[in-house]
């Protein structure tokens, strides 16, 4: 028997494969067991033909080969490489001495060796299982290389892995690249914004703190614009932030082609389309979803009362834990989304509800039944709510510059460099996730700012999320201001973050 190590990947997690091989005399035939999934049961085929067509003889007896552990469903065409290996070392073609290599690969008919998803996250958790060698699509090796302390072999096609395994013709091992750039789209920049003086500053602030926006303006005020500007003054991702944003994008199967890493902040915006099961994963095995793609980075949802209910509700649970977590008849997984929300609506259908030149078209009904589209919960989850103003004429035909997206990413980062100072080795990296066991310790107010939020609370009858919620915000204001304890200041300014609903959502129509 042969024994041929391999890995498989379920969500998040990774797990050792061991590719038994047993060529015995008998009937002719090919069977692979231990709860192979139709696209591993076609490998044989694919096995078969991969070996002829690149000369070597196919063994014609009888092959089973087992995937262990055998209790555990076994997905993909990954598993096509190492299963020609052993079948090659069961044949005698290669010598049996791989006990700390790695093997993972589809195949082509031809001998080709084709990409496959999950590298990074494999190759994490086979060196945590000591494995140093791995033998891994060309397209994959750059991924798999950025992991110190492991060689990572591009095999384009399966006579030149024969080649190196013999020592006919050895090939260089993937060298890691250190330059992670993956400055493929253009990031706009706030200096071509005019105007819109108070929007910018409320999204310094969520920039700084991490913290959900809610954008409501008439259309071509500039929701949109302003949104997609906000990648441009997010903090530089760490590398453990890198690594983690990268490892869901490998299992998704979609990290840009020549990128190793992804080193800048996701920027998601998904159409109001979008199913329920698109926002959170999906599928039989189930695949992170577009709230796990902005992990680390910004989920933007424009048009929100456009998305359909139950996908907006998806987001609740999420949006408090940093988890989505998925239960599928084969099992239950987690994806982390630790995400900055920020959603654009216009007040009524019409869009110019409240507008100061504007008559709105819609009736009361209308509009109330377009508001009620976001829900009480769902909009308390939302800590800053910013009203966008259509823009004057003045502003639009001034020549006077705007603040660049550097200047302010100044100001955000220093902001980042005092929380992260705060909150070293607790786990948290801004204002928006302190827990609510922390939130006396780490936001101290004044006198004058407790009485504030006292009558704050009570006039504009706060739940209990919201005062929390009120609190992270002010204590990224004073972060701003370079201010050790909240002060009055701080804290109402904040508060008026939270008073549009009283303007649109609670206002006598």
């Amino acid at each position: 028997m042969v024994c041929i190590n391999s890995i498989g990947l379920f969500g998040m997690e990774a797990y050792i494969v061991k590719v038994e091989t047993d060529i015995s005399i008998g009937m002719p035939s090919f069977n692979i067991v231990g709860l192979p999934d139709i696209a591993v049961r076609e490998s044989k085929e694919r096995v078969r033909a991969a070996m002829k067509n690149t000369g070597f003889e196919f063994p014609v007896n009888r092959i089973t080969i087992n995937l262990a552990p055998a209790d555990v469903k076994k997905e993909g065409a990954l598993y096509d490489l190492p299963i020609l290996i052993s079948l090659m070392v069961a044949s005698g073609f290669l010598n049996d001495n791989y006990k700390d290599s790695l093997f993972i690969g589809e195949l082509s008919l031809s001998g080709e060796v084709r990409g496959v998803n999950g590298i990074l996250p494999m190759v994490i958790k086979a060196k945590e299982c000591g494995y140093k060698k791995f033998y891994v699509p060309s397209v994959n090796a750059q991924e798999g290389a950025v992991i110190d302390g492991v060689e990572v072999y591009p095999v384009d096609n399966i006579l030149n892995l024969y080649n190196h395994l013999t020592g006919k013709k050895l090939f260089a091992k993937a060298i890691p690249t250190k330059s992670y750039n993956n400055d493929i789209e253009f990031i706009p920049d706030f200096a071509d914004v005019r105007g819109q003086i108070e929007a910018k500053r409320a999204l310094e602030i969520a920039a700084s703190g991490g913290h959900n926006v809610l954008l409501v303006g008439s259309p071509g005020a500039g929701k949109s614009m302003l949104a997609k500007r906000i990648p441009s003054i997010l903090p530089d991702m760490t590398f453990d932030e890198t690594i983690e944003t990268t490892k869901i994008y490998s299992i998704a199967g979609i990290i840009p082609a020549g990128v190793s890493l992804i080193n800048k902040r996701p920027f998601r915006s998904p159409h109001h389309t979008i199913s329920p099961a698109g926002l959170s994963g999906g599928g039989t095995v189930p695949k992170p979803g577009e709230i796990s793609l902005a992990h680390n980075g910004v989920l933007f949802l424009d048009e929100l009362p456009e998305f359909s209910r139950a996908a907006m509700e998806v987001l609740r649970q999420p949006l408090e834990d940093g988890v989505v977590t998925i239960s599928r008849v084969s099992g239950t997984l987690s994806y982390p989304c630790s995400i900055m929300l920020v959603t654009a609506m216009n007040p009524c259908p019409c869009g110019y509800f409240g507008h100061p030149t504007r008559p709105c078209t819609c009736n009361i009904k209308a509009v109330n039944k377009y508001l009620s589209k976001v829900s009480g919960p769902m909009l308390d989850r939302i800590d800053l709510h910013i009203e966008v103003p259509p823009v004057d004429f003045e502003s639009l035909s001034s020549k006077q510059k705007s603040e660049t997206s550097a200047e302010i990413k100044k100001r955000v980062d220093k902001a980042r460099e005092i929380q992260n100072n705060r909150f070293r080795g607790t786990g948290i990296n801004c204002n928006a996730n302190i827990k609510s066991s922390m939130l006396q310790d780490i936001c101290v107010m004044e006198d004058k700012a407790k009485n504030l939020m006292k009558k704050s609370f009570e006039k504009m009858g706060l739940s209990a999320r919201a005062y929390d919620r009120i609190l992270k915000v002010a204590r990224t204001i004073a972060d701003l201001d370079e201010s050790e304890i909240i002060k009055s200041s701080h804290l109402a300014e904040a508060v008026q973050y939270r008073s549009m609903d009283r303007k649109y959502w609670l206002k006598e129509l």
